[in-house]
């Protein structure tokens, strides 16, 4: 698949919504084929890792490890997923904010909030997220200070390079 194919991406990405379990497994299958191609499915993907079948998770989750930077377009959708009640969707929603850098610079405060999630692995990857903003992740200081401060070794060393990022330490 090549990315001059949006049709067929926008049919992949319908797809993950269909009823039947062994569509949406094998939507998202041909979505983690597709690579950078598959960027337009980014909220699709996201949204799939809430999937109740494990295999639209498992492959949900394969395509967004190929997926580059996610469309401007979809930054704001991204940052409310960021914050529900799906810690694997967050985790996605929180990664795809974090390579978009400078262009999710209006995020800050959502990954802000999303340090104090309940979930380590979603705490770890705001911090990592808030480092890909740079100077953006400034409004981020107190909180990413508190989480330099954190038992979780990974959160405390993401959180200091966050700081050191946003040009405060």
């Amino acid at each position: 698949m090549t990315a001059d194919q949006p049709d067929e991406m926008a049919s992949l990405a319908a797809r993950l919504e269909s009823k039947d379990a062994d569509d949406r497994t094998a939507a998202a299958e041909k979505l983690a084929q597709a690579g950078e191609a598959a960027a337009p499915a980014a909220i699709p993907l996201v949204r799939a890792c809430g999937d109740a079948d494990e295999r639209v998770r498992e492959w949900a989750v394969a395509a967004l490890e190929e997926l580059g930077p996610p469309p401007d377009d979809v930054i704001a959708t991204l940052a409310t997923l960021a914050t529900g009640s799906v810690p694997l969707a967050a985790y996605w929603a929180v990664t795809l904010l974090g390579r978009a850098g400078q262009a999710a610079a209006g995020t800050a405060g959502v990954l802000a909030d999303c340090l104090a999630s309940g979930d380590a692995a979603v705490a770890q990857r705001a911090a990592w997220a808030l480092g890909k903003l740079g100077p953006a992740a400034a409004v981020a200081r107190e909180q990413l200070r508190a989480a330099a401060q954190s038992a979780d070794p990974r959160l405390a060393r993401l959180a200091v390079e966050a700081l050191a990022a946003s040009g405060g330490a």
